[in-house]
């Protein structure tokens, strides 16, 4: 992924460990994660890392999958944990990503959690915002 950003353009990159972010203090304006928060080994780790490297009063966007409300909420999580594993386990051969996708979803905390975990990793304004039905969530924050 990182040589096709450089190939459109995207300018300087870099491949690092998301719980020891190798940039000074202070040295972002925002920081963005889509889909990856959820698999990092310590989320408060790692939010704790992009705080660092925020400058004051700068933003974190994060966007992740998350489990709908009700009356999505049953069918989601049947396709989730049923249908999605089988389909992609025949089409790539690697069903057990799939299982894993799922359980990763399940426990990756969200709405009020995920704000709760923004405030002790030192972010001020946490907001949750439902996507799609609630199937994505997009969380921002302030340092």
């Amino acid at each position: 992924m990182l040589r096709e950003a450089v190939k459109k353009g995207s300018g300087p990159v870099v491949a690092a460990d998301g719980l020891a972010l190798p940039f000074a203090s202070g040295a972002f304006d925002v920081v963005t994660v889509a889909f990856g928060l959820r698999n990092m080994a310590s989320w408060p780790g790692a939010l704790g890392e992009m705080h660092r490297v925020l400058r004051p009063g700068g933003h974190v966007l994060i966007l992740d999958f998350s489990v709908p409300p009700p009356p999505l909420r049953g069918i989601y999580r049947f396709y989730l944990h049923r249908i999605l594993p089988q389909i992609a386990g025949w089409l790539t051969g690697e069903r057990g990503a799939y299982e894993y996708l799922g359980d990763s979803i399940e426990r990756f905390p969200a709405g009020k959690a995920m704000c709760s975990l923004l405030e002790t990793a030192g972010f001020a304004e946490p907001s949750a915002q439902r996507l799609s039905g609630g199937i994505v969530s997009l969380y921002t924050a302030r340092a």
